[in-house]
């Protein structure tokens, strides 16, 4: 085993040049691989980490259109119910159009205890809540703007027009590293408010509703009980569990994510046949030496292995390489893009699929070469010599 493994890693370095620029295809598809399947991952990462006691209430007609805030008293009278919150997206423009993030006017009395994955200090809390102003941003969000508290801001609103001025109180965090921290929080009453001076019609109305069940097996009940209270209103609502909502709203963008998936898929494909033709040359090169093994007494299965072992010793060294890489290369993505990319964390799973990717490349490439060297006759593989 030792002597065909140091012939094998002879073999592998006999082209230099040609193992090379094959290791150097291998690292840039393998790891092309992985930061798209990274991204997929970190995109899906809302519906991994949905809370299974939460519910949504929306309209019923679509999610962009509102409820009123009444509705909230209303709902937090059902039997079942732990708690309520509720929130409308903002979706002002800062300075400039590309300068994209998300800004959400929320209940800031209850919003943090619905969502204890965000982590903020008391005195960024108790900051937050003493002015109407106030605004808090996620540490992503204000590494890339170079936000601090004591900050004044201002957003041109698109959905609600006019010029915006927000105060930033403090900086919050998120327990779980995938969670996403480039959002923007800012009072609902502040919103309210202007809105009644600025325009009444859009006054007095929230996007949706998070509502806290306290008994995880009676989620299907109050969300029924929800839906039943208003549906002889003026506005039907429709809820669901915090992971349905996730994916009717990240439904919207599946099209790019399939888009993803196939190009990741493609790229291991483009590099399968860049190492099949590899192989098949070196093993062409070398009929000649696999029909002189045979001669001395080798049979078809070593002179396969022998093949089988370069070429996967190649496609892991590869691998290997791209493995490494990839952590880097996914943070420096989200730190040179302008578009607010959720957090890349390459896990376990994208290794062993980037692995794997790896092994069967090495495997499939080496098919044909395999078969064809072990069964040249002697007297063939000769006839190529000179």
């Amino acid at each position: 085993m030792i002597q065909w493994f140091k012939l094998v890693a002879r073999n592998a370095w006999r082209q230099r040049l040609r193992t090379w620029l094959t290791l150097a295809g291998l690292v840039v598809a393998i790891l092309a691989f992985g930061v798209l399947q990274t991204i997929i991952s970190a995109w899906y990462a809302g519906i991994d980490n949905a809370v299974p006691s939460r519910l949504v209430t929306r309209n019923a007609i679509a999610f962009t259109m509102p409820l009123p805030h009444s509705y909230d008293k209303s709902i937090r009278a059902i039997d079942g119910v732990r708690g309520v919150t509720y929130m409308n997206i903002f979706g002002g423009i800062y300075k400039e159009n590309k300068n994209f993030f998300v800004q959400i006017a929320i209940d800031a009395g209850s919003h943090f205890d619905m969502y204890p994955e965000f982590v903020l200090s008391d005195e960024t809390r108790r900051a937050f809540m003493s002015d109407r102003r106030g605004a808090i941003v996620g540490r992503k969000l204000a590494n890339r703007f170079g936000f601090k508290p004591g900050d004044v801001i201002q957003l041109r609103g698109t959905i609600y027009p006019g010029d915006w001025e927000f105060v930033i109180e403090g900086i919050f965090d998120a327990r779980d590293p995938k969670a996403d921290t480039s959002q923007l929080f800012f009072h609902w009453d502040y919103l309210n408010e202007t809105l009644r001076a600025r325009s009444k019609a859009q006054a007095d109305q929230v996007g949706f509703f998070v509502v806290d069940v306290a008994d995880i097996d009676r989620v299907n009940e109050v969300s029924q009980t929800i839906d039943a209270l208003f549906r002889n209103s003026t506005t039907n609502t429709l809820t669901e569990t915090e992971r349905a909502f996730q994916i009717g709203f990240m439904k919207q963008t599946e099209s790019i994510l399939v888009s993803i998936r196939i190009v990741s898929v493609v790229v291991i494909g483009i590099i399968l046949a860049v190492m099949a033709n590899t192989m098949a040359m070196t093993a062409r090169e070398r009929l000649g030496e696999y029909a002189t093994l045979k001669a001395l007494g080798f049979g078809p299965g070593y002179i396969a292995r022998l093949i089988l072992g370069e070429s996967v010793m190649i496609a892991l060294i590869g691998g290997t390489i791209a493995i490494a890489l990839t952590p880097p290369v996914a943070s420096r993505l989200v730190a040179l893009t302008e578009t607010p990319l959720p957090p890349l964390i390459v896990d376990t799973k994208i290794i062993a699929l980037q692995l794997f990717a790896s092994l069967a490349v090495g495997l499939l490439s080496t098919l044909v070469p395999m078969h064809r060297a072990a069964n040249i006759r002697i007297v063939d593989g000769l006839r190529a010599v000179g």
